[in-house]
């Protein structure tokens, strides 16, 4: 390794994911400030990123950080984790479905957690401000923000089939899920612009990229947090081999998401004093909560033969309709497969859902399994607030090491019950018309009557064929309690001058997908710091 070189900046931002993104663009709107933004990965150059049908090319690919969990000892396995690791982050390579939770998930971190400003009435504003929605307007909704939302140019006729006979089965139909409540079935919108996607990237930083005080360097992996006493001071990074550091006049914003933000602080010296020094880390500033209240959502498949219909999605990314995308016609290549759910409340009669269904027409994430050979429609379900907790933890004190990921599935009693009764939903549906018309038989389960299934034949299912929704939050928590890590201003405990600013502060997970309220967190956040400064 050569020797180090030291430039210095104003902030310095690690990660350009969904947070990185939004306040490298905020921050550097003010000329008179210098920004650096750090990139582990790529340029987000590859075309499988910006057509929505080729996303599952993506993982495993240069493109994703790859994880995998360590082994969820109930079911016997370890589970994949793809993490987005280019231009954009997760936002590059995710499923783009565009939800928000609901507005108890907010009243939650103020009223539970000591969030104080976090509530829904708080946080609505910078949803509105980061949105520019094709249909929808105010009362919820933006017209002119960054971030693009519409409703898919694309949708199977499969997934129009299943949502007709959602509704007949019981939920009213729901067109916006980000709205006044997210009960009800309906097709999702997404981060696409005419049906090509629209991540933090495209939305955030490639306006700002010629802006002379924003520094982007990608392929540049943060190893460290520099401290002098208890103030934050800069960072070190490898880039090409080389060591390099960064110091930072006003402040380091950690932005690397639920996995990346904790192992740098542990690796920095910020955790768990017995952890760090067992890996011979010092010990900078005593603070248990890094690594820990990791929150992850689980989904669970019930998929089925189908006849009577066109080709799945996977089967129409034809050349033909490759070039159909590329001149701007849609086609089945602006398809992100989980074109059509619902949000369920499945143990009483709450005015909150505790299961949200995704799906189309494909074979939509089956964990460990050789994708089917004939067309087949996939059903998802997800329960939204998993009682179980995990860690993220150092493997080594290598910041090249990946971290030891222990989501604690299965781990609690209350997650499973819960799961089995959501497919039971999905299921029931199933057996309504126009869907029911469309099956030939079921898939997976591989049986011949899904009804007929007991509660333990459920359970065997889940642990052998659930995977992760992508939406690992929590790790370095806000709040005013002893396990926190941040405050509410996203103020890392004992250590002036950095913040962590994504999903990993939430302190608890929102009842849906993540990539809407890590933007918010950044956009409220970029607020904030701007206020400080002037």
């Amino acid at each position: 390794m050569t020797s180090t070189r030291t430039e210095g900046f104003d902030y310095v931002i690690v990660g350009a994911g969904s947070a990185g993104c939004v306040l490298a663009d905020r921050l550097s709107r003010d000329n008179s400030v210098h920004v650096l933004l750090l990139e582990a990965g790529g340029p987000d150059t590859d075309e499988a990123i910006h057509a929505p049908a080729a996303l599952g090319t993506l993982f495993g690919s240069d493109a994703d950080w790859n994880y995998q969990t360590a082994e969820q000892t109930p079911a016997g396995r370890t589970f994949y984790w793809p993490r987005g690791r280019t231009l954009g982050g997760s936002s590059s390579t995710n499923v783009m479905i565009y939800t928000r939770g609901n507005p108890h998930d907010y009243d939650r971190w103020r009223d539970e957690h000591g969030a104080a400003g976090w509530g829904y009435d708080d946080v609505l504003p910078y949803f509105k401000k980061s949105e520019s929605n094709r249909r929808l307007g105010d009362p919820y909704h933006g017209s002119d923000g960054p971030l693009r939302v519409e409703d898919r140019v694309y949708t199977h006729e499969l997934s129009e089939a299943w949502l007709k006979a959602a509704v007949n089965w019981g939920p009213d139909y729901n067109d916006d899920f980000a709205g006044a409540s997210a009960l009800g079935a309906g097709p999702y919108q997404v981060t696409c612009h005419d049906g090509r996607r629209w991540s933090a990237a495209d939305a955030y930083l490639r306006p700002a990229l010629d802006r002379p005080n924003l520094t982007v360097r990608t392929g540049a992996m943060a190893t460290g947090i520099t401290l002098s006493g208890s103030r934050a001071t800069g960072v070190t990074y490898l880039l090409d081999g080389a060591e390099r550091m960064a110091h930072a006049d006003l402040e380091v914003l950690v932005c690397g998401g639920s996995v990346n933000s904790p192992q740098l602080l542990l690796l920095s010296g910020m955790g768990d004093p017995g952890e760090l020094r067992d890996l011979g880390i010092d010990v900078h500033v005593p603070l248990a909560g890094v690594g820990r209240n990791l929150q992850d959502q689980l989904m669970a498949p019930v998929v089925w033969e189908t006849k009577n219909s066109s080709d799945i999605v996977r089967d129409l990314l034809t050349p033909d309709n490759l070039r159909r995308w590329r001149a701007g016609r849609g086609g089945p290549f602006a398809s992100n497969y989980g074109e059509v759910g619902a949000f369920l409340s499945v143990t009483d009669d709450s005015q909150w859902p505790d299961i949200q269904l995704v799906g189309g027409a494909t074979a939509l994430i089956l964990s460990g399994q050789k994708l089917p050979d004939r067309p087949v429609f996939t059903m998802n379900c997800v329960v939204l607030n998993p009682s179980a907790r995990g860690t993220v933890r150092l493997a080594s004190a290598d910041p090249r090491t990946q971290p030891v990921i222990d989501p604690g599935y299965f781990d609690t009693s209350a997650d499973l019950p819960l799961m089995a009764a959501g497919l039971r939903s999905v299921i029931d549906i199933s057996h309504r018309p126009p869907f029911a018309d469309c099956l030939a038989r079921p898939y997976l389960p591989a049986t011949a009557e899904l009804d007929a299934l007991d509660d333990a034949a459920l359970d065997e299912h889940i642990r052998r064929w659930s995977a992760t929704a992508y939406h690992p939050v929590g790790t370095c928590a806000m709040g005013a309690g002893e396990d926190s890590v941040v405050d509410p201003e996203l103020r890392v405990h004992g250590v002036e001058r950095l913040r962590v600013v994504d999903a990993s502060v939430m302190p608890t997970i929102i009842s849906g997908n993540t990539n809407a309220p890590t933007i918010m967190i950044a956009e409220k956040a970029a607020t904030r710091i701007r206020a400080r400064q002037s």
